[in-house]
């Protein structure tokens, strides 16, 4: 089946959040509390307590407490191209607005597809989430509220590792590992990006990161189909900025 899907009607993601504050300390009272109890709930059965400033540090990963700072893209302009753009601001509502300009314009029919690795239980909801809460209608694709399953145009690289497997996960890098696909060394990892984003103020670094993950996730999907990885030094891969 996947074989069957044109790679050019295909749209691969990958977001990266960052808690809403640099710190616990700057939260109003309200959501000061909220965090409060959420951080309380989220240790019930941990054995190594933290307090809720310490462990405010991951607050990125909930859209109710975090914001989006960069959303890179891949798409296929020919067989054999992949071209990536990234969509990166302090302002998460003007980088919201930009991608939804480019899924209503290109992305915006039936055959459309995005894809992204755990992209049904992150990124894509996240995305909704914070659509809504920055006051933007959710583009077509995005938007699953009264869709059957099969109506909702969504493919998510970890869940098709699983073959139907529930209590199984496996990360972006293992997979890239398995397969043998290529990653750069040299940059930072997913629990650092709140660091870079509030300590050292570097989006394009961030940009760099999520790109190169979405170059990942297309190759992983490349070789579900069974084809070759895209080569660096065949030009069969672009960065279009970042």
């Amino acid at each position: 089946m996947l074989n069957n899907i044109p790679l050019q009607k295909i749209l691969f993601l990958d977001i990266e959040t960052v808690p809403g504050n640099a710190t616990h300390n700057e939260l109003n009272d309200a959501f000061k509390s909220l965090w409060d109890k959420k951080a309380e709930l989220l240790q019930k059965n941990v054995e190594e307590k933290k307090t809720a400033e310490e462990m405010y540090e991951s607050a990125g990963i909930y859209a109710e407490f975090g914001k989006i700072v960069c959303i890179s893209a891949g798409f296929f302009a020919r067989e054999r191209e992949l071209r990536i753009k990234s969509f990166y601001s302090d302002d998460e509502k003007e980088l919201l607005l930009d991608f939804c300009n480019l899924l209503n314009r290109y992305y915006n029919t039936s055959e459309h597809i995005l894809c992204a690795h755990n992209g049904k239980e992150f990124d894509f909801p996240y995305m909704a989430r914070r659509m809504l809460i920055n006051g933007i209608e959710i583009p077509r694709i995005l938007n699953v509220a009264g869709k059957k399953p099969w109506e909702i145009n969504h493919l998510d690289t970890m869940e098709l590792w699983k073959f139907g497997d529930y209590k199984s996960y496996a990360s972006l890098n293992l997979l890239a590992a398995v397969f043998e696909i290529p990653t750069p060394k040299d940059d930072i990892d997913g629990s650092q990006v709140g660091k870079v984003y509030w300590d050292d103020n570097d989006l394009n670094r961030i940009a760099k990161y999520c790109q190169k993950d979405v170059l990942t996730v297309a190759q992983i999907f490349l070789k579900y189909r069974n084809e070759p990885i895209l080569k660096e030094e065949k030009g069969e891969f672009i960065y279009l900025d970042a």
